[in-house]
């Protein structure tokens, strides 16, 4: 039987997630991509907690107008800002089994605008 896009896409995750793991000095930032909106958190995976997140939902981005790939810069922008006031400057980016393009590649980019190394 042929594989779906999510079962291929859950694949790539379990291997990442099975090499990469996000500690206090260098937590993670995983991307959740649904087919309206985009969320990131920033996790630290040795005490299971998240850091800070962010999604297109939040109220700051409420009056946002624009495409997704313009809403997800933004999401990136917020997140960066959010994980910066709490002291993490660098992370390991998580795409989630996403191919790095489009929506993701655009969270990414407003991330490092707002100061987050990776």
């Amino acid at each position: 039987m042929k594989m779906t896009k999510t079962q291929r896409r859950q694949r790539i995750q379990k291997r990442f997630r099975d090499t990469v793991l996000g500690t206090a000095v260098m937590p993670r930032m995983s991307v959740f991509r649904s087919n309206k909106e985009i969320y990131a958190q920033i996790v630290n995976d040795e005490t299971g907690v998240t850091l800070a997140a962010a999604s297109s939902r939040d109220k700051e981005l409420e009056k946002h107008s624009g495409t997704k790939i313009e809403l997800a810069q933004e999401v990136g922008k917020l997140i960066g800002q959010k994980a910066l006031a709490v002291g993490i400057s660098s992370i390991r980016f998580d795409r989630g089994g996403y191919l790095y393009h489009g929506r993701v590649k655009s969270l990414a980019d407003g991330a490092r605008e707002a100061g987050l190394k990776f």
